[in-house]
């Protein structure tokens, strides 16, 4: 009963090189994605037979579960078609404007978004989002996969900030790998 399934990337594996190379892409779409995918899909069956059996203590274990790896695949899911190998340059049109009266300008926003990505301690993700209450644009940080995401956000842009996404082109200078990401 597999729910979910591993999204194609809309790029080759080497496309984004040379910011971010093709070893790297591969490793972190067919394995690290996929194993997100593979945890949402086997926790959904043994949520289902835990709730026919009654077992209380199992159904929330398997809640956590399912949360941290449906959030590792929505989360790839976005990145993945934030990155673009025409990508670079800043937006135009109505994000260009929404970023400018949010931020000043596209410049404070990626002063702001990059210091927000390096601040991440430990995993997680640096999101750009749009607030549905106020109708401007926020940024914060996501741990792990899952969590602590604001009511109410539209996540728009993400950077993944989990060491598998830059360690292999970056070893531990994340500065590089965030500044190699507007590329």
């Amino acid at each position: 009963m597999a729910v979910y399934t591993l999204p194609e990337l809309p790029y080759d594996y080497a496309a984004l090189e040379p910011h971010i190379s093709g070893k790297i892409m591969e490793l972190h779409h067919d394995k690290h994605h996929a194993t997100y995918v593979a945890g949402a899909n086997a926790a959904l069956e043994k949520l289902q037979a835990a709730r026919e059996a009654g077992d209380h203590a199992a159904i929330n274990l398997l809640e956590k579960n399912l949360a941290f790896n449906l959030g590792g695949h929505i989360n790839h899911s976005i990145f993945w078609k934030n990155l673009s190998p025409n990508g670079g340059g800043e937006p135009e049109g109505e994000l260009a404007e929404a970023i400018k009266d949010s931020f000043g300008s596209f410049e404070k926003f990626k002063a702001q978004f990059t210091a927000n990505a390096l601040g991440i301690q430990g995993s997680g993700w640096s999101v750009l989002a749009y607030d549905s209450v106020s109708g401007k644009l926020v940024t914060f940080q996501l741990f792990d996969q899952q969590g602590n995401v604001p009511v109410g956000t539209i996540p728009l842009f993400q950077v993944d900030m989990w060491e598998h996404a830059f360690y292999l082109d970056y070893l531990n200078v994340k500065a590089d790998y965030v500044k190699a990401i507007w590329n």
